[in-house]
């Protein structure tokens, strides 16, 4: 919606939450290495019932609204492909929680090669989309200066910011970081925070050139 409808002008919303995305990452992985605590737990330490409740009402509302738009989206991609009813299709998608759940006790880093290795070949197809479609840089420049064009672009800069962030994915991070290998030393801890830094430095990169792509096309 913000490529077809204000073109370049919203890529810099891209970086700024992206580099937004990557502080409460960093963040979420030291709460997990050095606390030995997922934000979920660290919350019902810290707050009162009815503070975590309504935390958990909109973590649900988060969850739920990534997650129809990713199942819509596979279901629509088998169809594309296979013809296959988006009811089948959405079966389908559903084995996914599976997978991950198998890959999760597999430990971290098989799952996060295995996210690594999708997202990789999501960016080369982008790449390829991106050569064919021949942008000019020189207005693909211009999108990096922050402003907003009017009250529609506004609303579609929050909702980059949601689907770059992901406030419930901060949960997942500060619990994932934990079944990481390390020694329970604050040089072990250091070198924990600083391995998981790079992973999703590098993963968030990945995601921006991905959006910027979809955006750019």
């Amino acid at each position: 919606a913000g490529g077809s409808k204000f073109g370049y002008a919203l890529i810099w919303v891209l970086l700024m939450s992206n580099l937004m995305a990557l502080l409460l990452q960093s963040l979420s992985a030291r709460l997990g290495i050095v606390r030995g605590r997922d934000l979920a737990q660290a919350n019902r330490e810290t707050y009162p019932k009815y503070i975590n409740l309504v935390l958990y009402l909109l973590a649900e509302v988060a969850i739920a609204a990534c997650d129809l738009a990713e199942v819509l989206g596979m279901a629509i991609g088998i169809y594309l492909l296979t013809g296959l009813p988006l009811i089948w299709g959405t079966v389908i998608t559903v084995l996914d929680t599976f997978l991950f759940l198998i890959l999760q006790r597999w430990g971290i880093r098989k799952m996060e090669a295995f996210i690594i290795g999708l997202i990789f070949i999501i960016g080369a197809s982008f790449l390829i989309e991106i050569i064919l479609a021949k942008p000019k840089l020189s207005e693909v420049v211009t999108g990096f200066r922050p402003h907003i064009p009017n009250d529609v672009a506004l609303y579609i800069a929050i909702g980059i910011i949601g689907a770059t962030v992901m406030p419930h994915n901060l949960y997942l991070h500060s619990s994932v970081v934990q079944t990481r290998k390390f020694e329970p030393t604050p040089a072990g801890k250091r070198q924990a925070i600083k391995f998981a830094t790079i992973d999703s430095t590098g993963a968030l990169m990945f995601a921006l050139f991905i959006n910027a792509a979809i955006l750019i096309l």
